[in-house]
C-alpha cells in the first residue's frame, strides 16, 4: 500500500479569504520564513484529514462526491469570530475561528462515512507533499492526521482556517486585536494533498459545488 494523506476541505469565499490573506501578509512581514496564502497553500477549512490508499484515491473522490451530492440541503454558511494561536516553541501558529454547526457536523460525519473504506493508519511523513525547502514533514503533523478522525470529528470538530505562523509573541498580538465578527461562506468542497502544518499543498478533486443548494 502506498498511502497519501488528504484534506477533504470547503473551500471559503471570497471575504474570508482576502482577510486571510491579509493576516497572512502581517504574519510573513513578522516572520517571512512563514508560509505564503499562494497556489501551494490554499485557504480552506478542513472537514477530515486522513492517510487513504494512493491507488483508491479516484475511488474514495468519487464516494465522498456522492455522499455530498446526496446529503440534502445544507446550510454552508457559519460566522468567523476571532482568531486563535497555537505555539509550536518559539513560533505561533494563526488562524480564523469559525463557529461550528449542526449542518458542517453532518457533512463531516457524511464525508468521514463515504472515505472510511479507503483509509489506512500506516501513512508516514513520506504521505505528504513536499516542503518547498526540502526539509522533512514534522512527525507532529503525521500524528495529527492519524488521529484526526475521531479526536477532531463529531463535537470535537474545531473548525477554523489557518493563516499562517509567526513569532508566538506576534501571533498573540494579533490575537489580542479587535475582532467584528462576519459570515463565511463554503463556495465548493475539494479534496487536496496535505503538506506539513496541515496546508493544502495541491489540489487533487474538486467533489461538491456548494452554491447550487
Amino acid at each position: 500500500m502506498d498511502p497519501i494523506a488528504v484534506n477533504v476541505l470547503m473551500d471559503p469565499d471570497a471575504e474570508i479569504t482576502a482577510r486571510a490573506r491579509a493576516v497572512n501578509a502581517r504574519l510573513r512581514a513578522d516572520f517571512p520564513q512563514g508560509f505564503a496564502l499562494d497556489d501551494d497553500h490554499a485557504p480552506h477549512v478542513t472537514l477530515v484529514q486522513c492517510f487513504i490508499d494512493r491507488a483508491r484515491l479516484a475511488d474514495a473522490a468519487q464516494a465522498v462526491s456522492a455522499a455530498l451530492r446526496d446529503a440534502g440541503p445544507v446550510n454552508w454558511q457559519s460566522k468567523a469570530t476571532g482568531l486563535y494561536a497555537l505555539s509550536d516553541g518559539k513560533l505561533g501558529l494563526a488562524g480564523i475561528v469559525i463557529t461550528p454547526t449542526d449542518d458542517f457536523r453532518r457533512v463531516q460525519q457524511r464525508v468521514i462515512d463515504a472515505i472510511s473504506p479507503f483509509t489506512t493508519q500506516a501513512g508516514t511523513a513520506s504521505a505528504f507533499a513536499p516542503r518547498p525547502d526540502g526539509a522533512a514533514v514534522g512527525q507532529a503533523t503525521v500524528d495529527y492526521v492519524k488521529g484526526f478522525i475521531g479526536a477532531r470529528t463529531g463535537q470535537n470538530y474545531n473548525t477554523h482556517l489557518t493563516v499562517g505562523i509567526g513569532t508566538n509573541s506576534f501571533v498573540e498580538q494579533l490575537k489580542a486585536e479587535p475582532f467584528e465578527a462576519f459570515p463565511m461562506h463554503a463556495v465548493s468542497v475539494s479534496l487536496y494533498h496535505l503538506g506539513d502544518y496541515g496546508v493544502a499543498q495541491k489540489k487533487l478533486h474538486h467533489l461538491h459545488d456548494c452554491r447550487d443548494r
